[in-house]
Protein backbone atom coordinates (compact mmCIF):
# COMPACT_ATOMS: atom_id res chain seq x y z
CA UNK A 1 0.00 0.00 0.00
CA UNK A 2 1.28 3.58 -0.61
CA UNK A 3 2.19 6.48 1.93
CA UNK A 4 -0.44 9.27 1.30
CA UNK A 5 0.03 12.81 2.01
CA UNK A 6 -3.23 14.63 2.17
CA UNK A 7 -3.68 18.12 2.51
CA UNK A 8 -7.16 20.18 3.81
CA UNK A 9 -8.12 17.11 5.46
CA UNK A 10 -9.79 18.95 8.78
CA UNK A 11 -13.11 18.71 6.27
CA UNK A 12 -15.31 18.06 3.23
CA UNK A 13 -13.50 16.12 0.97
CA UNK A 14 -10.35 15.76 2.42
CA UNK A 15 -11.32 14.01 5.40
CA UNK A 16 -13.57 11.88 3.32
CA UNK A 17 -10.26 10.89 1.28
CA UNK A 18 -8.70 10.14 4.54
CA UNK A 19 -11.04 7.66 5.48
CA UNK A 20 -10.98 5.94 2.26
CA UNK A 21 -7.92 5.92 1.48
CA UNK A 22 -7.33 4.44 5.49
CA UNK A 23 -9.66 1.93 4.66
CA UNK A 24 -8.24 0.72 1.84
CA UNK A 25 -5.32 0.21 3.85
CA UNK A 26 -2.64 2.80 2.77
CA UNK A 27 -0.79 4.54 5.06
CA UNK A 28 -2.27 7.81 5.25
CA UNK A 29 -0.65 11.66 6.71
CA UNK A 30 -3.36 13.89 6.93
CA UNK A 31 -2.31 17.73 7.32
CA UNK A 32 -4.64 20.61 8.38
CA UNK A 33 -3.67 23.48 9.93
CA UNK A 34 -5.35 22.90 13.52
CA UNK A 35 -3.99 19.35 13.43
CA UNK A 36 -6.17 18.83 16.52
CA UNK A 37 -9.32 19.01 13.77
CA UNK A 38 -7.74 15.63 12.73
CA UNK A 39 -8.11 13.66 16.01
CA UNK A 40 -10.88 11.43 15.34
CA UNK A 41 -9.47 10.64 12.35
CA UNK A 42 -8.36 6.55 11.87
CA UNK A 43 -4.94 8.03 9.80
CA UNK A 44 -0.89 7.24 10.75
CA UNK A 45 -0.22 10.32 11.19
CA UNK A 46 -1.74 13.66 11.77
CA UNK A 47 0.05 17.28 10.70
CA UNK A 48 0.24 20.45 10.49
CA UNK A 49 0.10 21.87 6.86
CA UNK A 50 -0.68 25.41 6.45
CA UNK A 51 -0.25 25.14 2.39
CA UNK A 52 0.58 28.72 2.55
CA UNK A 53 3.70 28.98 4.84
CA UNK A 54 6.86 27.54 3.60
CA UNK A 55 7.96 26.80 6.74
CA UNK A 56 5.20 24.75 8.30
CA UNK A 57 5.59 22.68 4.14
CA UNK A 58 8.96 21.93 5.37
CA UNK A 59 8.67 20.92 9.18
CA UNK A 60 5.56 18.69 7.73
CA UNK A 61 7.37 17.10 4.92
CA UNK A 62 10.21 15.97 7.25
CA UNK A 63 7.82 14.97 9.76
CA UNK A 64 5.84 12.90 7.19
CA UNK A 65 9.06 10.77 5.89
CA UNK A 66 8.92 9.14 2.46
CA UNK A 67 5.37 10.51 0.67
CA UNK A 68 4.31 7.72 -2.40
CA UNK A 69 1.24 9.92 -3.25
CA UNK A 70 0.50 13.46 -2.83
CA UNK A 71 -2.99 14.28 -2.72
CA UNK A 72 -3.02 18.33 -3.14
CA UNK A 73 -6.62 19.00 -1.53
CA UNK A 74 -6.16 22.10 0.00
CA UNK A 75 -8.42 25.12 -0.98
CA UNK A 76 -11.45 27.95 -0.39
CA UNK A 77 -13.60 30.03 -2.11
CA UNK A 78 -15.77 33.16 -2.50
CA UNK A 79 -18.74 34.62 -3.49
CA UNK A 80 -18.29 38.01 -5.57
CA UNK A 81 -18.46 39.21 -9.16
CA UNK A 82 -15.28 40.32 -10.72
CA UNK A 83 -16.49 43.76 -11.16
CA UNK A 84 -16.17 44.14 -7.50
CA UNK A 85 -14.08 41.07 -5.98
CA UNK A 86 -11.48 42.59 -3.41
CA UNK A 87 -8.24 42.04 -4.55
CA UNK A 88 -7.00 40.89 -1.84
CA UNK A 89 -9.10 37.88 -1.56
CA UNK A 90 -8.09 37.03 -5.30
CA UNK A 91 -4.56 36.55 -3.91
CA UNK A 92 -5.79 34.76 -0.89
CA UNK A 93 -7.44 32.29 -2.82
CA UNK A 94 -4.47 31.83 -5.67
CA UNK A 95 -1.54 31.45 -2.77
CA UNK A 96 -3.73 28.75 -1.49
CA UNK A 97 -5.54 27.36 -3.99
CA UNK A 98 -2.93 27.39 -6.83
CA UNK A 99 0.55 28.55 -4.88
CA UNK A 100 0.22 26.76 -1.90
CA UNK A 101 -0.45 23.16 -3.80
CA UNK A 102 3.01 24.03 -5.80
CA UNK A 103 4.58 24.34 -2.60
CA UNK A 104 3.59 21.34 -1.24
CA UNK A 105 4.75 19.53 -4.76
CA UNK A 106 8.07 21.02 -4.37
CA UNK A 107 8.83 19.35 -1.09
CA UNK A 108 7.67 16.05 -2.23
CA UNK A 109 8.72 16.33 -5.85
CA UNK A 110 12.47 15.56 -5.67
CA UNK A 111 12.19 12.39 -3.80
CA UNK A 112 9.73 10.97 -5.68
CA UNK A 113 12.07 12.02 -9.12
CA UNK A 114 14.80 10.43 -7.44
CA UNK A 115 13.52 7.30 -6.40
CA UNK A 116 12.02 6.92 -10.10
CA UNK A 117 8.30 7.23 -8.71
CA UNK A 118 5.50 8.65 -7.46
CA UNK A 119 1.68 10.11 -8.04
CA UNK A 120 0.27 13.23 -7.55
CA UNK A 121 -3.42 14.07 -7.75
CA UNK A 122 -4.97 17.61 -7.40
CA UNK A 123 -8.46 17.95 -6.48
CA UNK A 124 -9.45 20.73 -9.12
CA UNK A 125 -13.12 21.23 -10.02
CA UNK A 126 -14.92 21.59 -13.31
CA UNK A 127 -14.82 25.04 -12.93
CA UNK A 128 -10.92 24.40 -13.70
CA UNK A 129 -12.51 23.90 -17.27
CA UNK A 130 -15.31 25.82 -17.17
CA UNK A 131 -16.52 29.12 -15.57
CA UNK A 132 -19.48 30.20 -13.47
CA UNK A 133 -20.49 33.19 -12.63
CA UNK A 134 -19.38 34.98 -8.94
CA UNK A 135 -17.44 32.09 -8.68
CA UNK A 136 -15.13 33.56 -11.16
CA UNK A 137 -12.12 34.17 -8.85
CA UNK A 138 -12.21 30.42 -8.08
CA UNK A 139 -12.55 29.13 -11.50
CA UNK A 140 -9.89 31.05 -11.97
CA UNK A 141 -7.34 29.93 -9.67
CA UNK A 142 -8.79 25.94 -10.73
CA UNK A 143 -7.59 26.92 -14.48
CA UNK A 144 -4.04 27.56 -13.41
CA UNK A 145 -4.27 24.87 -11.16
CA UNK A 146 -5.10 22.33 -14.03
CA UNK A 147 -2.53 24.70 -16.23
CA UNK A 148 0.58 23.58 -13.66
CA UNK A 149 -0.85 19.60 -13.38
CA UNK A 150 -1.05 19.27 -16.74
CA UNK A 151 2.84 21.24 -17.11
CA UNK A 152 4.07 18.48 -14.00
CA UNK A 153 2.63 15.99 -15.58
CA UNK A 154 4.57 16.66 -18.65
CA UNK A 155 7.82 17.33 -17.13
CA UNK A 156 7.55 14.34 -14.72
CA UNK A 157 6.42 11.76 -16.63
CA UNK A 158 9.93 10.91 -17.93
CA UNK A 159 10.49 10.15 -14.47
CA UNK A 160 8.19 7.75 -13.61
CA UNK A 161 5.99 10.35 -11.80
CA UNK A 162 2.13 9.98 -12.69
CA UNK A 163 -0.35 13.05 -12.37
CA UNK A 164 -3.71 12.91 -12.49
CA UNK A 165 -6.68 15.88 -11.80
CA UNK A 166 -9.67 14.94 -10.04
CA UNK A 167 -12.98 16.99 -11.31
CA UNK A 168 -15.89 17.44 -9.08
CA UNK A 169 -19.00 19.33 -9.90
CA UNK A 170 -21.16 20.73 -6.33
CA UNK A 171 -20.40 18.63 -3.70
CA UNK A 172 -21.97 18.18 -0.44
CA UNK A 173 -19.84 19.86 1.89
CA UNK A 174 -20.23 23.11 3.98
CA UNK A 175 -17.04 24.95 1.72
CA UNK A 176 -20.40 26.80 -0.06
CA UNK A 177 -21.79 27.96 2.94
CA UNK A 178 -18.46 28.96 4.51
CA UNK A 179 -17.39 31.10 1.28
CA UNK A 180 -17.41 34.41 2.00
CA UNK A 181 -19.72 36.89 0.33
CA UNK A 182 -18.47 40.10 -1.08
CA UNK A 183 -22.08 41.33 -2.86
CA UNK A 184 -24.95 43.77 -1.68
CA UNK A 185 -28.77 43.29 -1.68
CA UNK A 186 -28.88 46.36 -4.01
CA UNK A 187 -26.03 45.01 -6.61
CA UNK A 188 -26.99 44.77 -10.13
CA UNK A 189 -25.19 41.06 -9.76
CA UNK A 190 -27.73 40.52 -7.16
CA UNK A 191 -29.85 38.18 -9.40
CA UNK A 192 -26.87 36.02 -10.40
CA UNK A 193 -25.90 35.70 -7.13
CA UNK A 194 -29.80 34.32 -6.33
CA UNK A 195 -29.50 32.03 -8.83
CA UNK A 196 -26.31 30.62 -7.38
CA UNK A 197 -27.43 27.56 -6.04
CA UNK A 198 -29.11 25.90 -9.03
CA UNK A 199 -26.24 27.01 -11.20
CA UNK A 200 -23.91 24.61 -9.57
CA UNK A 201 -26.12 21.81 -10.67
CA UNK A 202 -26.72 18.59 -9.01
CA UNK A 203 -24.88 17.68 -5.51
CA UNK A 204 -22.73 14.38 -4.96
CA UNK A 205 -21.02 13.52 -1.66
CA UNK A 206 -17.53 13.86 -0.48
CA UNK A 207 -17.55 9.96 0.26
CA UNK A 208 -17.86 9.77 -3.65
CA UNK A 209 -15.52 12.05 -4.77
CA UNK A 210 -12.97 9.93 -1.82
CA UNK A 211 -14.39 7.05 -3.61
CA UNK A 212 -13.04 8.19 -7.23
CA UNK A 213 -9.57 9.86 -5.96
CA UNK A 214 -9.11 6.65 -4.33
CA UNK A 215 -9.54 4.81 -7.70
CA UNK A 216 -6.95 6.85 -9.53
CA UNK A 217 -4.32 6.11 -6.80
CA UNK A 218 -4.81 2.96 -7.28
CA UNK A 219 -5.21 2.93 -10.67
CA UNK A 220 -1.97 1.61 -12.76
CA UNK A 221 -2.45 3.68 -15.62
CA UNK A 222 -4.40 6.97 -14.55
CA UNK A 223 -5.86 9.20 -16.61
CA UNK A 224 -4.88 13.29 -16.33
CA UNK A 225 -7.79 14.58 -15.92
CA UNK A 226 -10.59 12.26 -14.24
CA UNK A 227 -14.31 13.84 -13.97
CA UNK A 228 -15.64 12.89 -10.43
CA UNK A 229 -19.36 11.81 -10.66
CA UNK A 230 -22.08 11.96 -13.44
CA UNK A 231 -22.88 15.36 -13.24
CA UNK A 232 -19.26 16.43 -13.72
CA UNK A 233 -18.92 14.27 -16.64
CA UNK A 234 -22.37 15.73 -18.24
CA UNK A 235 -20.82 19.05 -17.59
CA UNK A 236 -17.71 18.58 -18.96
CA UNK A 237 -18.57 17.12 -22.28
CA UNK A 238 -20.87 19.68 -22.54
CA UNK A 239 -18.37 22.30 -22.75
CA UNK A 240 -16.00 20.31 -24.63
CA UNK A 241 -18.57 20.06 -27.43
CA UNK A 242 -19.51 24.01 -27.14
CA UNK A 243 -18.32 26.29 -29.31
CA UNK A 244 -15.09 27.74 -28.39
CA UNK A 245 -15.66 31.49 -29.24
CA UNK A 246 -17.93 32.29 -27.19
CA UNK A 247 -18.96 32.36 -23.13
CA UNK A 248 -20.14 28.80 -22.05
CA UNK A 249 -23.02 28.14 -19.62
CA UNK A 250 -23.80 24.60 -18.73
CA UNK A 251 -27.26 26.01 -17.51
CA UNK A 252 -29.23 29.08 -18.66
CA UNK A 253 -29.16 32.78 -16.70
CA UNK A 254 -32.58 34.18 -15.99
CA UNK A 255 -31.81 37.67 -15.26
Amino acid sequence: MSSVLITGASQGIGRAIAVELARRGHRVIATARRPETLADLPVDQRLRLDVTDQDSVDQALEAAGEVDVLVSNAGSTVRAPLESVPLAEVERLYQLNTLGALRVVQGVLPAMRERGSGRLVFVSSIQGRLVLPIIGPYGASKWALEAMAETLAIETGHFGIKVSIVQPGAVSTNGAQQAQSFIAEDSPYAPLYRQLASLRGEVITSKEVAAVVAGTIEEPEPALRVPAGAPAERALKARKEAPENEPFMPVAIDW
